[in-house]
């Protein structure tokens, strides 16, 4: 998709105040809000018949809000537990991925991994088995690129579109309706899969063609799980420094809800460094002079107290050029610790 400018107005980043992006404000007609508005010219219309394979700890949340979609819900899982909770609700339960196929306009597929992701598609129960043509096959599964890419080469020749379409936003996103859904596929597929997303997506995102919405959640992943070991090794200082961890965990919850945690700096539309002249420049420069004193001020105190930080002299070394800016001058910090010399 082409890249969104910049429209003006006030943002707070690190104590400074910058341009908005146009991007707070939600676009139905880009596809960026899952519920409401219009569905498009080429939307699957609420009479056809939807279905969903695999009712896991992600899966059966998202199918469950899809037991009053108009058309009715087919479900297909090897689990009878899973099957039957959502048989009492009103769903038709199918043997097989084929069954559902047959009587599904869109199929959504949420397994473990790539290899289900096949078996489910190309098996000999699977939804290509059924022999039917004009479908779209919505994979939820984070797997490979190319898995996806390689699933919609091999449906295609049989009349069935594929969209990779794989979620964020965890299990009480999936309970509460208000995941968000990175969507890779031809823009009719798309389309045709956004009544039945907008049942249990708040966001709804079409990256671009099929990989893309894979692409998009394993780079969204990265920065989940990197998050993930920074916070250990922030726990591991605050206790050697004597702080109580539930109450540091506290903190950080409630300043992430107020900030916006890591998506507070992702503003540009490019990772490419700035000019001086940019809009975001100064602002960026001023979260890196923070970042930079900060992040010297915990490795001196992890090097007081023995604790090696290895993601914190990543960070200082890193943060600037990732923010797009050089880094301060020298003369901005303390001298750097053994640690950051390491």
């Amino acid at each position: 998709m082409a890249a969104t400018p910049l429209v003006p107005g006030p943002l707070r980043v690190g104590g400074v105040v910058g341009p908005v992006p146009a991007w707070t404000s939600l676009r139905v007609e880009q596809g960026e809000q899952a519920r409401g508005g219009d569905w498009g010219t080429t939307a699957m219309g609420a009479a056809d018949g939807v279905g969903f394979v695999g009712l896991g700890e992600m899966g059966a949340p998202m199918a469950s809000h899809l037991v009053s979609w108009p058309g009715g819900l087919v479900v297909c899982d090897v689990r009878a537990e899973a099957r039957d909770t959502l048989a009492d609700r009103g769903a038709r339960v199918a043997r097989t991925p084929a069954e559902v196929a047959l009587e599904s306009e869109v199929v959504s597929v949420m397994v473990l991994d790539d290899e289900q992701v096949k078996e489910v598609v190309l098996g000999p129960s699977g939804i290509l088995a059924a022999g039917r043509s004009g479908i779209v096959v919505a994979l939820h599964s984070t797997i490979s690129p190319r898995t996806a890419e390689q699933m919609a080469a091999m449906c295609e020749p049989r009349g069935v579109a594929v969209v990779d379409a794989p979620v964020s936003g965890g299990v009480i996103g999936a309970h509460e309706g208000r995941l968000a859904v990175l969507v890779g596929g031809e823009a009719d597929a798309v389309e045709r899969c956004r009544g039945p997303f907008g049942m249990w997506a708040e966001l709804f995102v079409h990256l671009g063609p099929v990989g893309a919405g894979t692409r998009g959640k394993l780079a969204r992943n990265l920065l989940h799980y990197a998050s993930f070991t920074a916070a250990a090794e922030a726990q591991r200082l605050a206790e050697a420094a004597g702080v109580d961890l539930h109450d540091l965990a506290r903190v950080v919850r409630h300043t992430d809800r107020l900030t916006g945690g890591p998506g507070m700096v992702m503003l540009r539309d490019t990772t490419e460094p700035m000019a001086p002249g940019d809009a975001w420049y100064d602002t960026l420069a001023h979260v890196r002079d923070l970042g930079e004193k900060d992040l010297a001020l915990a490795l001196a105190l992890g090097n007081d107290l023995g604790v090696d930080l290895p993601l914190a002299r990543a960070a200082r070394r890193h943060l600037a050029e990732g923010l797009g800016v050089p880094h301060a001058t020298p003369s901005a910090h303390s001298t750097p610790s053994a640690q950051e010399s390491a």
